[in-house]
């Protein structure tokens, strides 16, 4: 798997319609949708490079996933605002607050965390530059800075 980047993920959803409004909210388009099958699919950047594929299962009990979205360090600083603009509830991670991104300190990677309608666990995450420090607690992206 050399060389190998992950193309597309999934999530079920019990109600279709509702996860498309909802992405579609995020800033993805829909590229595809089925009828028969309840299922909507989104392309992610700019030449088709990534794919979420949504189905609907109303007979089956969600299993909850989780999932992040690759953004660069800029971009994530103006997520959370953005989500609040969407009235999506950005949701504590790991102790801390959602008042900020908060680091993976081992990675090193700022996230913030969310969840879809079905309750999916939903990440925007930004690598970081500079060495990581897994001796370190998660923190707030102020306080990483701080560090440098």
């Amino acid at each position: 798997m050399q060389g190998a980047k992950l193309y597309e993920a999934h999530l079920n959803s019990s109600n279709i319609e509702r996860s498309i409004i909802f992405y579609e909210k995020l800033g993805f388009k829909v590229a595809y949708t089925t009828e028969d099958r309840k299922a909507a699919f989104f392309f992610l950047g700019e030449n088709k490079e990534n794919m979420l594929g949504i189905w609907e299962t109303k007979d089956t009990p969600i299993e909850r996933n989780h999932i992040a979205f690759s953004v660069s360090p800029e971009k994530l600083r103006g997520n959370i605002p953005f989500l609040k603009e969407k009235e999506i509830e950005v949701r504590e991670s790991l102790g801390l607050s959602p008042s900020e991104p908060i680091v993976h300190s081992w990675i090193p990677a700022a996230s913030v965390y969310f969840y879809d309608p079905d309750g999916h666990s939903l990440e925007y995450i930004a690598v970081l530059e500079g060495e990581a420090k897994p001796y370190l607690n998660p923190m707030h992206l102020s306080e990483w800075e701080n560090l440098s």
